[in-house]
Formats: structure tokens, sequence, C-alpha cells
């Protein structure tokens, strides 16, 4: 019936306890079998929108253009939050209005985005005032994902009036660049918002609080216990403890200061 048959990736604080995840992928399936769907993660901390904002930011460069990717983190569920869809250089982007695609658009800035109100390609007229992941997000996504195009899913809206989020931005400082913690890993690796950029062919170290942690390469150029700065796999700065969990041992939180320092 589908002749197109682009990939499908998932995103959600549902974790693997409850049936949510397997029901959504239940719904796409109704809709078009042969679509592949791959699940990015379904362990972000519940409700936690920086978090969502920073895997889907880190993940999307990583899947074929025309990918679409469905986001349900979604404290709004039910309100007067606009379900919405995005068209971007990457693909389709399909979830609540919250912020949780702004790091996306950051990088890759909307080419158009419709509120979905076309009821046609919901679930049901009538969708669930708490799991909008089933009875919205899961069934558009499936009909981009199949050929329906983005103004057929409803009305259009002023890309400029998306939901970003209020998160702290790096700044130059005299002695280096200031930042926050964004995201913190399984690992509890404090990732930090200053793009490993800043620190590439100088000699440098971070400091938080009371704290001043060496700039390294690897974790292994600490001891084990002890703590390291150094550029992720995702390009930004992070501080790491050598076979340890840094947001334990160095009570760091997410939107703490930092400071990179550098000569």
């Amino acid at each position: 019936m589908w002749e197109n048959q682009a990939l499908v990736t998932l995103l959600s604080d549902f974790g693997d306890r409850d049936v949510y995840v397997g029901v959504m992928k239940g719904v796409i399936a109704q809709i078009n079998p042969k679509l592949r769907v791959v699940d990015l993660t379904h362990e972000i901390p519940a409700q936690n929108l920086a978090a969502a904002r920073f895997c889907f930011m880190n993940a999307y460069p990583y899947f074929p253009e025309g990918t679409v990717h469905i986001a349900v983190v979604d404290p709004g569920v039910g309100s007067q939050r606009r379900a919405i869809a995005v068209e971007f250089a990457g693909g389709f982007l399909v979830g609540p209005d919250n912020g949780i695609f702004s790091g996306v658009l950051a990088q890759t800035p909307a080419i158009a985005a419709v509120e979905l109100t076309n009821p046609q390609y919901w679930r049901t007229p009538e969708p669930s005032k708490t799991f909008h992941g089933r009875d919205i997000f899961a069934p558009v996504g499936a009909y981009l994902a199949s050929g329906v195009s983005l103004q057929e899913l409803g009305q259009a809206i002023d890309t400029a009036t998306l939901t970003q989020l209020s998160l702290k931005l790096c700044h130059s400082t005299t002695t280096g660049v200031a930042g926050c913690i964004q995201y913190i890993d399984h690992f509890g690796n404090l990732v930090s918002n200053i793009p490993g950029s800043y620190v590439q062919g100088k000699k440098w170290c971070v400091q938080a609080g009371e704290l001043i942690i060496p700039g390294c390469e690897t974790y292994s150029d600490v001891a084990c216990g002890e703590a390291a700065a150094l550029v992720g796999s995702h390009g930004w700065v992070e501080i790491a403890i050598n076979s340890g969990n840094a947001q334990s041992q160095l009570q760091i939180n997410l939107q703490d200061s930092l400071e990179v320092i550098h000569d």
C-alpha cells in the first residue's frame, strides 16, 4: 500500500517496565508494518526535557536523511501545549512543542512546522488525555514515514514560535569559557554545554566550585577514582571519574556552573 519506507526513531521516558513503548510500536505497525523502528532510548529521566533535548541533539546526525524522529517526554500532555511535526534538513520531528527539539533545531533550523490538528492521521479522533504518544505522535510519525506530506497533518505554524528550553548559554570570560552541566549520562559523567572546539590544541582545566579538574585526552589519564575533564564522543567538554561516578562523587548536578580555563 505504502511506497515510502522511511526509518522511524522513538525516544521517551517510558522505561521498559510498562507496555507503553510496545503499544506505540503496535500502532505504527498497524499503519505500515514494513516501517523500520529504532529505539533511541526509553530511559530518559521522567519528565526531564533537558535530557531529552540533549539526547536527540546528539543522535539525529547518525540517521539517514528523511528519518522520522518521534519523541514522547511530555509533562504537559493533555494541556494546551501544541502537538507538532517539524521538517528540517535531516527529516522530521514529531512530538510535543515543549522544547525537546530545540537542540536539534539550533544546529539544523526548521524548514516548516505544523500543529497536529487533523484527526484523520490520529489513532482516534478522541485521543487519551494522558497518552498522546499512542494516539497522536506514533500514528502521525507512521504516516509521515509512509509518505503523507507534512501539510496534510495540520495547520502551518511559524517556526519562530516553537518552544525553546530555557538553558544557560556558554560565554567567554577573561580566563576561558563559562558554561553549565546540560546532561548527566548513565555512568554519572557530567556533560557541559561547552563545545570541545574551545579546548582543541590548548592546555586547559575545568573549575567547578572549588574543584580544579585537569583537562585530559582519556579517562585513563588519571588514576582510578580521580576526576578528569575531557571532550566526550558527543563533542562536549565533560567531567568524569575514572572507573567511578562523577555526579555522586563530586555532587555536581544539572545546570551547575563550571568554567574551562586555558592558557
